[in-house]
């Protein structure tokens, strides 16, 4: 395969499919400094790149992101009731009835190793007001650094 920058899906599935058949063409271990390990880590550099600029994931509702740790860890809700502060809240929070405070989520993080993106992306609640959101609109700095980014924030 000719290694070069990837544009376009059949050329992701290529070099896909290429590092695929590269990884399972031995029996023994490649080596990171042979022609094969070399191949494999520029295929999986530019497939990497490919996939940030055409497959972006949207981090995951909170509550779904605390839920699939739990399934992960074998966990009830009496076991993570500690870092919500009881029983009740627990089960208020996970039904939707109450949103996360950065006591929760702080707790999270640290105790189940739910990363900060997951539990606070998800916040469609937080809003600005239109007139606060224009006029934060109106500062180039913020301005730049909003037309950068790839997911929408406001």
């Amino acid at each position: 395969m000719k290694t070069k920058i990837l544009k376009t899906e059949q050329q992701y599935n290529q070099a896909c499919e290429r590092i695929y058949s590269l990884i399972n063409s031995s029996a023994t271990a490649i080596e990171p400094n042979s022609p094969k390990g070399e191949e494999i880590e520029l295929l999986s550099l530019l497939v990497e790149k490919y996939e940030q600029e055409n497959h972006q994931m949207e981090a995951p509702d909170p509550i779904e992101a605390i839920k699939f740790r739990m399934e992960q860890m074998s966990l009830k809700q009496a076991d993570i009731a500690p870092l919500f502060g009881g029983k009740t809240r627990v089960s208020e929070v996970l039904n939707g009835k109450r949103t996360l405070t950065l006591k929760m989520i702080t707790l999270l993080n640290r105790y189940l190793g739910i990363p900060l993106e997951s539990l606070m992306s998800g916040n469609k609640e937080i809003k600005l007001e239109t007139k606060k959101r224009e006029k934060l609109l109106n500062v180039s700095a913020i301005k730049d650094y909003l037309s950068g980014r790839t997911a929408a924030v406001i």
